[in-house]
């Protein structure tokens, strides 16, 4: 059957349904390679924090080896780029797409993948646990408040910044799927927690061997322990 549309719409729809994921996809990604660990690192202290402790590029590696000073900066870094990933998966693709919710779930996935392996640095990266928080808090207040809440709780009472980071990671498929209902959604979800949960195989590891490091409040560094 013939198309009723002139063939030139109907390549441009197609450029439009295919494109716009595969651009979202790729500027999400690149959005989670800014590292703001290692950014902040090169930019204050001409060092990488990847030379030293636990060797993550993540914020408690960070404020373990240089204090506090600076952490707003790397903090700053990564919500920055994780509200930018999420607003541009819900704008392209949530609202002109009409992929609603998927549409940040989307943007949220890639920006993680980016941070975990940075095509910037050699594809070391960080475990993706501050940017996943952010993302929690763009995507569903009740899914942010069970992650957070069960991040936080296992956090001070244990001081394992990492049993806390895999107990929010697990949460989160399951509170996406109590919450939307929506298989797709909580695929998407799963993706994520999975991706957490790898780059947290050695702590996990440790968890169960009784060899993880506890976080400990300090000002200026350099400490070595466990990395989120």
């Amino acid at each position: 059957m013939e198309s009723i549309y002139p063939e030139e719409i109907t390549t441009f729809a197609a450029v439009v349904l295919y494109g716009v994921p595969v651009a979202v996809a790729v500027l999400s990604y690149l959005l989670g390679c800014i590292n703001g660990a290692i950014a902040t690192s090169h930019l204050f202290y001409h060092d990488d924090v990847r030379r030293h402790g636990s060797g993550n590029a993540g914020l408690t590696n960070f404020y373990r080896n240089y204090g506090a000073k600076c952490a707003p900066m790397v903090i700053a870094f990564d919500m920055i780029k994780a509200v930018g990933a999420v607003c541009l998966g819900g704008y392209f693709l949530g609202h002109l797409l009409g992929w609603g919710v998927i549409g940040k779930y989307f943007g949220a996935l890639f920006c993680i993948i980016g941070h975990m392996f940075p095509v910037f640095y050699g594809f070391k990266g960080g475990k993706g646990i501050l940017c996943s928080g952010t993302l929690l808090l763009l995507l569903d207040w009740r899914i942010a408040l069970v992650g957070w809440g069960v991040f936080v709780v296992l956090w001070l009472t244990t001081r394992y910044v990492s049993l806390g980071s895999v107990a929010a990671a697990i949460s989160f498929p399951i509170t996406t799927q109590l919450v939307f209902r929506d298989w797709g959604l909580t695929a998407l979800g799963t993706c994520i927690a999975l991706l957490v949960l790898w780059a947290h195989r050695s702590n996990i590891k440790r968890l169960l061997n009784g060899t993880e490091s506890k976080f400990h409040f300090h000002v200026n560094g350099p400490k070595t322990g466990e990395d989120a």
